[in-house]
């Protein structure tokens, strides 16, 4: 009864109950765009698409657009671009001067980054339209068809596609303004779990039909996932607590400070970034080859083939790196140990100054280990999945990316409810204590 009680309090409350509406309007437009066919292609040909984006690299593009990517929609090249944007300008805001002082100037440089990270999202449609329509019109030949010849077919349709996708854009701001949670990351969720319920069955099915283990064998998957899941749960929310202890001060007749405080260290400071970082350059065969290229060599054959062993080796390590690299441009010890000198506070047992930052150094540089090798594991599960016998679309749910987002996301957005229902002094989600988010 908790349950219908808490949807009882979020109804009670008119301005979360429109953020709700709102979001929930919102995503049934996105979704509503996901099956709007690009204007001369037939629906009916896609088959040999669909069948290509089943398995491999291609169904993660396809389960992070939703479903967009194998049906050819006007939103098929979704939001990827517009991160992997992002992920450039947070990369020259580290290594260019021009940029980095633009973050230096608060909300006008903000607002020039996001931008110029728009007009990067742009360049990289626009470069991206083409070799879809290419690989589109690959696969509609084992159909028996192909995509309408001309030029102009291939302008309009890159164009259809790149505003598609700044629709998609534009909607996840606005979820992130007038919604519930982070509005890119949102639709990000909502095309990971769309895929959910017809993998979910689509397992079952298998299972109980084919005598591939059973209903038992069903059962432990079940288990196995939950196990996976909660994993992933802590690996998001664990911390390392770091002592503090304020000096006392006395201004005039009061005594201020004295308290002891802790800094909470993050197990994964980086979050999901190594992951998108590492998946990003596994994608680059796929990228150097073309999509319609039939004769690969060994090596590429190697590096496209994502149960393979060398793919998550070599995807592992570069998750470990990439955890420890972005850890060490989020986290800054120095500034940290500057801070608590400048408020009277110390860690105890450990010299102010130079001691604290080397001490602080020390303990991220021992928790990222752990954590990042995790977040591999984590990262590779649906490998092992896959190789155990569960079926390619069910597979991706077993860790990697949409894990890790779907989990991150689903917290920061209870989060967000939350909040909004105790500082109505009603009662949160959990009677055990507030739901902890996450931060990117």
């Amino acid at each position: 009864m908790r349950a219908v009680d808490t949807i009882k309090n979020i109804w009670k409350i008119e301005d979360l109950k429109n953020r709700i509406l709102t979001t929930l309007l919102l995503v049934a437009v996105y979704r509503l765009g996901t099956y709007i066919v690009i204007p001369g292609i037939d629906p009916q040909s896609l088959t040999a698409l669909q069948a290509q984006t089943s398995g491999g690299l291609l169904a993660l593009l396809d389960m992070f657009s939703g479903g967009a990517f194998s049906n050819a929609s006007i939103f098929a090249l979704g939001i990827m671009p517009y991160i992997s944007a992002s992920i450039v300008m947070q990369l020259l805001a580290i290594a260019v001067p021009r940029f980095q002082k633009l973050q230096r100037e608060g909300e006008s440089g903000r607002k020039k980054i996001n931008q110029w990270t728009r007009y990067l999202t742009i360049i990289i449609l626009l470069l991206q339209g083409p070799t879809y329509l290419v690989n589109l019109n690959v696969q509609l030949r084992y159909a028996g068809t192909a995509v309408p010849e001309g030029l102009w077919f291939s302008i309009s349709s890159t164009l259809i596609m790149a505003a598609g996708s700044m629709f998609v854009l534009w909607l996840g701001e606005r979820i992130t303004d007038k919604g519930v949670g982070n509005g890119i990351s949102f639709i990000i969720l909502v095309g990971i779990i769309a895929r959910l319920p017809h993998s979910l069955f689509q397992e079952f099915i298998s299972r109980t039909s084919e005598r591939t283990g059973g209903l038992v064998m069903f059962l432990f998957e079940m288990l196995v996932l939950l196990l996976v899941i909660a994993g992933a749960i802590l690996l998001v929310q664990g911390t390392r607590k770091v002592p503090v202890q304020y000096a006392k001060r006395i201004i005039g007749n009061k005594q201020y400070g004295g308290a002891r405080q802790y800094i909470p260290l993050k197990v994964n400071a980086a979050n999901v970034m190594p992951i998108i970082f590492a998946q990003a350059i596994m994608f680059i065969p796929i990228s150097l080859v073309g999509f319609s290229s039939d004769n690969h060599s060994s090596f590429v054959q190697a590096f496209m083939n994502n149960t393979g062993f060398w793919y998550n080796f070599v995807f592992a390590i570069l998750i470990i790196a990439f955890t420890y690299f972005y850890t060490a441009i989020t986290i800054n010890p120095t500034q940290m140990s500057e801070d608590l000198k400048r408020n009277n506070g110390f860690i105890p047992g450990v010299k102010p100054g130079k001691h604290t930052k080397e001490y602080l150094d020390e303990i991220m540089s021992r928790i990222t280990l752990p954590g990042a090798i995790f977040l591999a594991l984590v990262a590779i599960m649906p490998s092992f999945a896959r190789v155990a016998g569960v079926s390619q679309g069910f597979s991706q749910f077993f860790g990697g990316t949409s894990l890790l987002i779907l989990v991150g996301v689903v917290l920061d957005t209870l989060q967000q409810i939350e909040s909004h229902l105790l500082m109505r002094h009603y009662d949160g989600l959990l009677k055990s204590g507030r739901i902890k988010g996450r931060s990117m």
